[in-house]
């Protein structure tokens, strides 16, 4: 079996060129940020300051960039995209009538009928609600 070799202890001019390369790998990989983003997926809750302290900050100006995407993410999804985003968008986003509504055809129109149980009921429902009051 071999012996392992010893490694000899590193000075500090060593050290510090390991450590410089190190920094310098580190500095290449990160990126700084200095704009900053709501993300619009999450929720958004916004949380009222106290009744009786004078909120300062209030009085500042409205920040536009802020409002109009707090304005966007409180739209519905009719208003935000052109097309449904998910199937079940697909159900409800057409709603205009594919055809029109004719009151005189008897085929599609269907107009509430009343008999002679339906007025006697009416009736009755009417005597109970003026008798509960």
């Amino acid at each position: 079996m071999a012996r392992p070799v010893e490694k000899l202890p590193k000075d500090a001019v060593q050290q510090l060129a390991i450590d410089r390369e190190n920094i310098r790998k580190v500095l290449r990989s990160q990126k700084l940020y200095m704009k900053f983003n709501i993300n619009s997926y999450t929720k958004f809750h916004c949380i009222t300051g106290k009744p009786n302290v004078r909120d300062v900050e209030a009085e500042g100006e409205e920040d536009q960039n802020l409002s109009r995407i707090l304005r966007q993410k409180f739209l519905e999804p009719r208003m935000k995209y052109t097309m449904p985003q998910t199937e079940a968008q697909e159900i409800g986003w057409i709603t205009t009538p594919l055809i029109s509504k004719d009151v005189h055809d008897r085929r599609l129109n269907f107009p509430h009928q009343s008999n002679e149980i339906t007025r006697f009921m009416a009736q009755f429902f009417h005597q109970k609600e003026s008798s509960e009051k």
